[in-house]
């Protein structure tokens, strides 16, 4: 949870690298909504990929906030 959002890390198997990835969701007037998040930068190491989306998406809902949803 960050600032109302639901942050799922969810890096992507890239050959032996990881890339940042992550799922974005919120409930916006009833309604589920999900913003998919998928950089090209990749990781070596699974639990950095992890650390790295999540701090990815947090800087995302920073910058957007719902817009991320329009």
């Amino acid at each position: 949870e960050y600032k109302g959002f639901t942050i799922y890390p969810e890096p992507i198997a890239d050959g032996s690298q990881h890339r940042i990835a992550a799922r974005i969701e919120k409930e916006i007037g009833g309604q589920m909504k999900s913003h998919q998040l998928i950089r090209a930068d990749t990781l070596g190491d699974r639990g950095a990929a992890v650390d790295a989306s999540l701090a990815k998406a947090k800087q995302v809902i920073d910058e957007q906030a719902d817009r991320l949803f329009s």
